[in-house]
């Protein structure tokens, strides 16, 4: 998060909560591993009584949970080998969705219980607890998951920028030869050719001077390369 049949409309800038507008792909996985261990921590502070630490632990459950949505409704934002990835990830035959899933509908059931007073808590406390291991391996598999699929779209980027900057080169050289063939023709005319050797002499100018620019991407892009 197989290419989805169907893909809907991206939801707009203004439908995305705060807490997620700005992070990139893999921050944004990333943090759910951190929200994760702190909803567990407030669910056993909760329980014990303490109304502050119950209402923390539905805010970071919000927040959990309009992450996951956004985070598998990316597919229909990438293009199709890194929606497939992401699909695989989580609903494949080994998907972590269902861990996810699961954690969150534990999480759910501590939190309402508490607030509900019932005896069950300890139990599903102690259950919820347990699940950290399996939430933590899941949440792990689906950020390497976007690193992946983000540096796979950086190195694509990288490639055709690559491309764009050799064609300027190529196009640069030839404009090299037209100033060169002008200022030549100028020369020959004499008298007459002083107009068409100013504009020889501004087209060499020019063609030197995205000579120097592209040269200066090239090294640019080299290094963003090699990091």
């Amino acid at each position: 998060m197989t290419e989805l049949a169907t893909r809907s409309p991206a939801p707009s800038r203004h439908d995305t909560p705060d807490h997620i507008a700005g992070l990139s792909l893999v921050n944004l996985a990333a943090r759910q591993r951190m929200l994760s261990q702190r909803m567990i921590l407030q669910t056993v502070l909760a329980a014990s009584g303490d109304a502050e630490w119950l209402r923390a632990a539905q805010r970071s459950l919000r927040m959990f949970t309009e992450s996951q949505q956004h985070l598998q409704a990316t597919t229909t934002q990438l293009d199709p080998a890194s929606a497939r990835k992401i699909t695989e990830t989580y609903q494949g035959p080994r998907g972590v969705g269902p861990v996810v899933q699961a954690f969150m509908q534990l999480m759910r059931s501590a939190l309402d219980q508490i607030e509900a007073h019932s005896p069950r808590v300890s139990a599903t406390t102690a259950e919820l607890v347990g699940h950290t291991d399996r939430i933590l391996e899941a949440l792990n598999t689906a950020t390497t998951a976007f690193d992946e699929v983000a540096k796979a779209h950086s190195d694509a980027l990288m490639k055709e920028l690559v491309g764009i900057v050799d064609d300027i080169q190529s196009v640069a050289k030839e404009a090299k030869v037209v100033s060169f063939n002008a200022q030549v023709m100028a020369a020959r005319a004499g008298q007459h050719g002083r107009e068409f050797a100013v504009v020889a002499n501004v087209l060499s100018d020019i063609t030197s001077e995205i000579d120097r620019l592209t040269r200066k991407a090239a090294v640019l892009a080299e290094r963003s390369r090699g990091r």
